[in-house]
């Protein structure tokens, strides 16, 4: 069976506050997700599965049907509060998502197959595709899965510091840990990350960041449930933590389930975060199309 792309698009926007993953940027009112599904069905993708929340689902699917129907299989998948909790109730007043390995967790009932899992707000560039889906049908299997790498400074923003994932591999390319880092900006020559000390430490020019490009197989699932169980005893009555996939990951490594390779892409990220994004945003994509790197209209 050929790859899934699983779009997780279930995010309230808290920080940004609108519905974000919808907002038209691209020449001909194109979201950012329409340049990833557009650069997935190039690379070779059939089948999107969105991760949306159910009282949204109209409104989603009167956009996204039209324009794609013919061209790729859509599903749908709602994360819910109660999904997969095996009767743990959220505590009152919690308002937000269990998290984005919730989220992934919610999709396992239609996914059967090797899947790659990305955001709906983030722009990631027609390399990423194309790498990630040749490592799903070539490379990825129960016990090796991947992360789609990306060049440091290609993911830093010219308004401010950017919190970012510093991947940490062995001499395999296999991740070995994600390092959070909460300031990141270029000074100078150098990129650099910022403590709350203010003490500052230069990250090395090779350095990749993740920016929640994933890939795996269905064999994530059972180990996100195994996951979401301890969550929900340690943290399951907390109003703001979240199950995330990073984390997730992380254990996987840790408690030796297999190997998550780092797989490097020379493409440039952008994304939204606040609505003071949302201009650069447009300007880029205008950029891209008047370059002839995409149509004027995608579809």
């Amino acid at each position: 069976m050929k790859p899934t792309l699983l779009i997780m698009a279930a995010g309230m926007a808290s920080r940004y506050g609108s519905m974000k993953q919808i907002q038209q940027f691209g020449p001909s009112g194109e979201t950012i997700m329409d340049y990833s599904i557009y650069d997935a069905i190039k690379a070779g993708f059939e089948k999107v599965v969105f991760i949306i929340r159910e009282d949204f689902a109209d409104d989603f699917k009167a956009i996204f049907e039209p324009k794609l129907k013919g061209r790729i299989q859509t599903e749908y998948v709602y994360q819910a509060m109660d999904a997969f909790t095996e009767g743990h109730v959220a505590p009152e007043g919690r308002t937000k998502p269990w998290g984005t390995s919730h989220a992934i967790l919610c999709a396992s009932p239609v996914v059967k197959e090797n899947f790659c899992v990305i955001n709906a707000d983030d722009f990631y560039g027609e390399d990423a595709f194309k790498k990630a889906y040749d490592f799903l049908v070539d490379g990825c299997n129960d016990q090796t899965f991947a992360l789609v790498g990306y060049q440091l400074e290609n993911t830093l923003s010219e308004n401010g510091s950017v919190s970012r994932g510093v991947c940490q591999v062995d001499e395999n390319n296999n991740l070995v840990q994600i390092n959070e880092r909460l300031k990141v900006y270029q000074e100078g020559d150098q990129i650099v990350y910022e403590e709350e000390d203010g003490s500052k430490h230069p990250i090395g020019d090779e350095s990749k960041a993740s920016m929640n490009f994933w890939c795996f197989s269905p064999a994530l699932f059972p180990f996100l449930q195994d996951e979401f169980r301890k969550f929900l005893r340690e943290s399951g009555n907390e109003l703001k933590t979240e199950f995330l996939i990073p984390y997730s990951a992380d254990q996987y490594v840790k408690q030796g389930k297999g190997v998550i390779k780092v797989l490097p892409t020379a493409a440039q990220w952008f994304g939204v975060t606040y609505k003071e994004d949302a201009p650069v945003v447009k300007q880029k994509l205008d950029a891209l199309v008047d370059g002839g790197k995409y149509p004027q209209s995608l579809w």
